[in-house]
């Protein structure tokens, strides 16, 4: 239908009309309803749709468009010169001409000549007057004013613009058949709908549902008719309701949509849209509403759904990282505005990777839900408790006045988190260290309260774990100073301040030196030389791991070369790497192996060491690259073995050629001792296993004699040398272990490796 003027977006016709109004739709239970109906319309007491409606707005308006259109009553639309702008196809039947009027009639055309002051007036006073108006009159059909007139009846309203005049036209003769062949039109229309079509009478029961609607409910319309609207509700629908209709109960009440929750006849949620429109008669008195109904159950719980999986961690069901974020944010919103404290809590669980790792990713993840239920039972319900990822938890306790309750719960859930959990593989023991940032006093914005607390939570790992620590400004400064050194470390791979020191390794049989292990230092300018211990875990937070590996293996490729010229063809030499280089680019390896062919090094003399917590790694990378290492040639140690979880299967899967015995192995090593049996049961072992041995930490000569007396291949410590310049260890070879081991050479004191 044609706009009547430019700045409507929909046609005038419905542009009233709210979704849900559905004029013809009382006449299936009832001609009074209906006609009610099309007063209310013409009485114009229904609000206009929101101009941002939505898409599915729109195809509930177009439905209501189709059944204002075949009404079985005629309908115009009049300028203020009585000029027909819109007429529904019953009001064209009448007239006898095209519905789009081309010629652009008026209806004033059509009234018989003695009729043509009533119609007049008629149409001044719909204009001037804000009640609805009707008239008695005859109309002619067709071009034929002079033929016998047809009796009908006008009700007529002006629109709120006061523009154009909304009509309803009726014949007073021969009336019933006319609405017979729009009815039938317009039951099709309703019964064949895939929208649900309610109607409710004054005390809010079912007069009227389509086929649809009682589908959607699983009913059968007999077994819906007549029966209240709350028969079909939960509580909190039958709560929703009674608001509703106590405030909709009177003229001028608007039409509404909303989302809303029926039960269906299996007890099963149904979840649609609602578009209803209240109904009143000509006096203003409520007959009751109507309703269109669409079916919305599966797009909610999809959006549910999605919106869960954003919001919430799937293995706990606490809030995830994102949901947290946003908690904390409102929290300290509403801390500043009443002025009252909030403390931020990061809690990192102690030795869950060991659990994780021994007992498999299914224990581990019963045991976090597990911890979750335990830190949620220490804190309130107002508080919120959230999952971050892995074994990190966090808690925001909101509205403190005091800081009293803060180590109070800390305290809590320290303790409740010490108690072993029952797991079905094992009853591990686990451990929290927390951190706690309080707003205002450490940081007034979330991101500082949350890198605060987590500073806080390192502090408390580094002391002795299993316990609680407040972020202070200390923490602050060492977390900048961490910062400066990873500046610094970078700074030293480009001006060449790192170093390699190398520590013999003898073969216990021959007394000679056939490999060393390369030991990495940092010849700081201002702090002088620097262990690994002092700098690459700064190093790894700071990604640096994988470029200082890559200079180590170099530096130790060229030295193992020239070793091999000046010692012997054999010389091997030891390389240590962490996970976190493992995890990195596989290309990288594939360039060791091109730099290994240009020095004509055997990739054999060379020899990654891992300790046990690599193998234990679970990324796929770690596997993969030893594989690879593996497949080049180079020969892999497992080094401080004994000290950690790995198994014998480790040793078979992993192609592990040399064992490195842990030094808390040898250093109480004694003819009677029981470090001597476990020893010999290890290297026994080993060699079984085709496996080689070397011993660490040998300090005493009385030590490496037990050591060749159990069978060991190799021994290195102090009783030989000290990490030293690769010229010092050439020489050292190359003269002989004999004078230093008669120097009493043990006495040299212990430096970190």
């Amino acid at each position: 239908m044609e706009n009547y003027t430019t700045d409507q977006r929909r046609p005038p016709l419905l542009a009233d009309q709210p979704v849900g109004m559905l004029p013809g739709f009382a006449v299936l239970s009832g001609a009074e309803s209906y006609h009610a109906a099309l007063a209310a319309i013409a009485a114009d007491q229904v609000a206009e749709l929101p101009p941002a409606a939505a898409a599915q707005v729109d195809i509930e308006q177009a439905f209501v468009n189709d059944l204002f259109l075949l009404a079985p009553v005629g309908y115009f639309v009049l300028g203020l010169d009585a000029t027909i702008l819109q007429m529904n196809v019953s009001g064209a039947d009448l007239l006898g001409v095209p519905r789009v009027n081309p010629e652009r009639l008026t209806l004033r055309h059509f009234v018989a000549p003695r009729f043509l002051d009533d119609f007049d007036r008629f149409v001044r006073a719909a204009f001037n007057d804000a009640q609805p108006q009707h008239c008695d009159l005859q109309l002619v059909r067709g071009p034929d004013v002079h033929q016998p007139g047809v009796p009908v009846t006008l009700r007529a309203c002006a629109d709120r613009s006061g523009q154009a005049l909304r009509v309803q036209l009726e014949p007073a003769e021969g009336k019933l058949a006319a609405l017979e062949r729009s009815e039938e039109r317009f039951r099709r229309i309703v019964h064949c709908a895939e929208e649900g079509i309610w109607e409710i009478d004054a005390n809010a029961r079912t007069s009227f549902v389509n086929p649809k609607m009682a589908q959607l409910l699983g009913y059968t319309i007999e077994d819906m008719l007549d029966r209240p609207l709350v028969a079909f509700m939960d509580d909190e629908g039958r709560a929703i309701l009674e608001h509703n209709i106590a405030s909709r109960q009177h003229r001028g009440a608007e039409a509404e949509r909303h989302e809303f929750k029926f039960l269906r006849r299996d007890g099963s949620e149904l979840w649609v849209t609602l578009a209803t429109n209240p109904i009143f008669d000509a006096g203003g008195a409520y007959l009751g509403a109507l309703a269109l109904v669409s079916d919305i159950t599966d797009s909610r719980a999809s959006a549910e759904l999605i919106w869960q999986q954003a919001n919430f961690d799937t293995l706990t069901a606490l809030p995830n990282r994102h949901m947290f974020q946003d908690r904390l944010g409102q929290e300290v919103k509403k801390a500043r505005r009443e002025g009252t404290l909030l403390a931020l809590l990061f809690i990192d669980l102690d030795g869950f990777k060991q659990v994780n790792d021994t007992l498999g990713h299914g224990q581990g993840d019963a045991l976090l839900v597990e911890a979750a239920r335990r830190i949620v039972g220490c804190v309130r319900a107002t508080d919120t408790v959230a999952r971050l990822g892995g074994d990190e938890f966090t808690v925001i306790l909101t509205g403190l006045e005091s800081m009293n309750g803060v180590e109070r719960i800390a305290q809590s859930i320290v303790s409740r988190l010490q108690a072993p959990f029952a797991l079905q593989a094992a009853n591990p023991v686990v451990s929290a260290s927390i951190g706690i940032s309080v707003f205002p006093a450490d940081a007034v914005s979330p991101e500082d309260l949350v890198r605060n607390a987590d500073q806080a939570m390192y502090a408390a790992k580094q002391n002795r774990r299993c316990r609680y620590s407040y972020f202070t400004a200390d923490l602050q400064q060492a977390a900048q100073a961490r910062q400066q050194v990873t500046l610094d470390l970078r700074a030293a791979l480009a001006h060449d301040q790192l170093e390699l020191h190398y520590q013999p390794i003898v073969n216990l049989r021959t007394g000679g030196i056939e490999r060393a292990e390369a030991l990495l230092r940092w010849r700081h300018p201002q702090r002088g030389l620097l262990a690994p211990g002092d700098f690459l875990p700064f190093a790894e937070s700071g990604g640096l791991m994988m470029e200082i590996g890559d200079w180590v293996f170099r530096q130790a490729a060229r030295q193992a070369r020239q070793w091999q010229d000046e010692i012997g063809a054999g010389f091997q030499v030891g390389i240590n790497q962490s996970s976190a280089q493992f995890r990195g680019d596989a290309a990288l390896y594939a360039g060791w192996l091109g730099y290994a062919a240009e020095l004509g090094l055997a990739p054999r003399s060379l020899v990654i060491e891992i300790t046990e917590r690599v193998l234990l790694d679970k990324a796929t990378q770690v596997a993969d690259r030893l594989r690879e290492l593996r497949e080049m040639g180079v020969q892999v140690a497992l080094d401080n073995f004994g000290t950690g979880y790995s198994s014998l299967a480790h040793l078979k899967h992993f192609g592990i050629d040399l064992l490195k015995l842990d030094h808390s192995f040898i250093q109480h090593l004694a003819s009677d001792s029981g470090d001597l049996a476990m020893c010999e049961a290890l290297i026994l072992m080993a060699h079984r296993l085709g496996l080689r041995v070397v011993a660490e930490g040998v300090e005493t000569a009385a030590q490496r004699h037990l050591l060749e007396l159990a069978g060991c291949d190799f021994a290195q410590g102090y009783v030989y040398a000290q990490p030293m310049a690769a010229p010092e260890l050439t020489a050292l070879a190359q003269r002989g272990l004999r004078h230093e081991l008669s120097a009493g050479a043990a006495a040299i004191p212990r430096v970190p490796g």
